[in-house]
């Protein structure tokens, strides 16, 4: 029974080499035992890189099934809803073809691989990549295609094209304040070595206009004083301990001229420290800076070169002539006494500055209508604020503010216009122009204005960076993505670390928890790892954004889920 079941054995074993042999007999009988033929594909899911499907597929043919006299071609095919692209076909010949195409041997079994590139199309989202297969005889006058082409990767991660090329807009920021601190000061002049107050001192027009701001603060909802300051001061010529002592008196005499007459007539209460301050260099320096002295910039030379007191004033007595100068310009003006009041003032409430701008908007300054400006949700409104900053103010900020409000509106020739106007080219001007060249397509240009975009440390400006990593996530260039957006964290950098399969690291850097953009992306980390709860709560997020909500059912990051 053994030795049968040898000869059985054997016997079939001869039956299909035999029938091996008769199959590859001619091109036709190749064509029939196209299952024969095995077929693969990197990647197994398409994906784009640098706007483009890029794969490589490998076919490979058992011995004796390529019969030499037979011609083989390849069409890479990209099937996606009811379109078709090709690539170039790739053409192989057997043993006895004396053609220029790859040689595929006949007894031993072989393969062949080749890469093809597809640029992306809207629509390529659920692509399949098959393979037509062609069988020639040997003059080519005879053809016979595969039954089925090969089927080897279905559906594209098209998370890289989440990187929008729209841009982001920066908007300069306005220096408006709810309430600010400022200081208001009147001074009462001395004469040389003397610390008493004169009457026609204390009558002067300053001194004056400080009584009536202070009577007119208390009538102000919006202005308040709680607090002040008096200091005294000496000239700096003569003896330091004299001067020393002088500024004392000086002090002490202008706040008893305070107490009896300004706090009176102002009919405010305000309560006030004393200081002194001795010798006024410092002084001295500011008003020589702003004098037209012939010879001042040899005195501010001294007052660089020397800080001992005794030695500034001898080399300056030094210059006779100039000190004659400085003895009748600036030293009178050194011999006072500051009374200084710390002015609380509440600037317009956002209602109010909304009543205003409906009503009256005539008396708001360039920093509220810039402040102004971000109440408004609706562009035509927001447009109109701006305007009037930069009509009435000439206002830089506002033309860039503009020109960022047209570019979300994907307008990038009126941004132009706008950014034509600023004269002050700050990082955020050449972030906008940059903008600007992204959305005419004009990529090269976009990265050499956005490269010119530094703040003050020197360093490219963080809209700047995210949308630099944008253009280099879409030019496939992840590793110089993240080198950009290094630090900067949010949407790009997330997106950049996601293409890079660092799930995890994307997390860390996606901590906006309300941002729709950012949701999306941690929806593809929890799809990943299987995180269905994690995945849809991150889901309804996203859907804030509409386009998200018409991206996931033809988002193969989500495939394994639905």
């Amino acid at each position: 029974m053994i030795l049968y079941m040898k000869k059985l054995l054997k016997y079939s074993t001869l039956l299909a080499v035999a029938a091996l042999a008769a199959f590859c007999a001619s091109p036709q009988q190749m064509a029939k035992l196209a299952s024969m033929v095995k077929t693969d594909c990197n990647p197994k899911t398409l994906t784009v890189v640098g706007g483009q499907i890029k794969a490589t597929y490998t076919i490979s043919f058992p011995a004796k099934y390529f019969v030499p006299n037979a011609y083989l071609k390849i069409t890479p095919e990209l099937v996606y809803g009811n379109q078709k692209e090709t690539a170039a076909d790739f053409w192989m010949q057997g043993e006895k073809i004396r053609d220029n195409y790859h040689t595929v041997p006949y007894k031993t079994a072989s393969s062949v691989s080749r890469d093809v590139v597809f640029p992306f199309k809207e629509g390529m989202e659920k692509a399949v990549l098959q393979l037509k297969v062609t069988i020639y005889n040997s003059s080519k006058t005879k053809s016979w295609e595969y039954p089925v082409p090969f089927k080897i990767a279905e559906g594209t991660n098209c998370t890289e094209l989440l990187a929008s090329t729209e841009g982001v807009p920066f908007f300069e920021k306005d220096n408006y304040e709810l309430e600010t601190i400022e200081e208001v000061e009147t001074q009462i002049l001395y004469d040389v070595n003397k610390a008493d107050v004169k009457a026609t001192r204390l009558n002067s027009s300053e001194v004056k206009a400080f009584e009536k701001f202070l009577k007119e603060a208390k009538n102000d909802s919006k202005v308040s004083v709680s607090k002040g300051k008096i200091i005294g001061y000496a000239s700096p010529e003569g003896p330091e301990d004299n001067n020393n002592k002088l500024s004392v008196q000086r002090a002490q005499s202008a706040k008893a001229a305070y107490d009896k007459t300004i706090s009176k007539n102002a009919n405010l209460n305000m309560d006030v420290s004393v200081e002194e301050k001795g010798e006024d260099w410092e002084g001295f320096k500011k008003l020589v800076e702003q004098s037209n002295i012939e010879d001042k910039d040899l005195i501010i030379r001294v007052l660089s070169m020397y800080s001992d007191p005794v030695v500034r004033e001898r080399e300056i007595r030094n210059m006779s002539q100039v000190f004659q100068t400085l003895n009748q310009k600036i030293l009178p003006q050194l011999r006072r006494s500051r009374i200084v009041a710390e002015v609380n003032r509440k600037n317009y409430t956002d209602d109010e500055l909304r009543q205003m701008i409906e009503i009256d908007d005539n008396r708001l300054t360039e920093e509220a209508l810039l402040y102004a400006a971000n109440f408004y949700q609706d562009n035509a409104t927001k447009e109109s604020v701006l305007k009037k900053a930069a009509d009435r103010f000439n206002s830089q900020r506002a033309c860039n503010n503009l020109a960022a409000l047209a570019l979300q509106q994907n307008k990038p020739d009126q941004a132009k216009n706008w950014l034509s106007k600023i004269t002050d080219k700050t990082a955020g001007y050449y972030n906008n122009l940059g903008v600007v060249e992204m959305q005419k397509g004009n990529i090269d240009m976009a990265a050499q204005y956005l490269y010119l975009a530094k703040g003050e440390n020197g360093e490219v400006i963080s809209a700047a960076k995210e949308n630099l990593g944008a253009l280099l996530i879409r030019d496939g260039d992840y590793d110089g993505a993240l080198d950009i957006l290094d630090g900067t964290d949010g949407f790009a950098h997330g997106l950049a670390l996601l293409l890079k399969g660092k799930n995890d690291d994307a997390l860390k850097v996606l901590k906006n928890g309300e941002d729709p953009d950012e949701s999306y992306l941690r929806a593809i980390v929890a799809a990943r790892k299987g995180d269905v709860n994690t995945c849809e709560n991150e889901l309804v997020k996203a859907f804030a954004k509409p386009v998200y909500e018409s991206r996931v059912d033809n988002d193969i990051e989500f495939a394994a889920l639905q």
